[in-house]
């Protein structure tokens, strides 16, 4: 298994233990745990993630791969599949993904920035726009 596959196991069952809840580094940020299908594979993928309450069960997550130059497989698998779950606490949702456009991306990215200054340091690291995806809600 890759480092990065170990540290979202570990992450994934400190989450699920807790309630939703993790230590360490993301300690009282909100995560959540993005369930999509896999764009080559068809296979379930969950990714831990941090995101923002946008109101009204609506959520945004950002595939800022750490400010890497490409962005991260989970990114491509909702675009490829959209209707994804998330778990949030202890509470697993139905969601549809979209990329934000450019006007509905800037206040929320910005917002991210400012609460979470280690998501502009990802933005000085890459030339690429870091996506912002909403999930929207779906009814069961």
């Amino acid at each position: 298994m890759s480092d990065a596959k170990d540290w979202n196991a570990q992450i994934i069952e400190e989450f699920r233990a807790n309630g939703g809840k993790v230590g360490g580094a993301f300690e009282g940020a909100p995560i959540l745990l993005l369930h999509s299908t896999g764009a080559k594979s068809g296979a379930e993928r969950i990714n831990p993630m941090m995101y923002q309450d946008l109101g009204d069960g609506r959520v945004a997550v950002f595939a800022s791969k750490a400010g890497a130059d490409t962005n991260p497989d989970w990114y491509h698998n909702v675009v490829a599949h959209p209707d994804v779950s998330a778990e949030i606490g202890s509470d697993t949702r139905p969601f549809r993904a979209t990329v934000a456009s450019e006007a509905d991306r800037e206040p929320i990215w910005t917002k991210q920035k400012a609460d979470y200054p280690g998501f502009a340091d990802y933005e000085a690291k890459t030339s690429r726009v870091i996506p912002v995806v909403i999930l929207d809600p779906l009814t069961p």
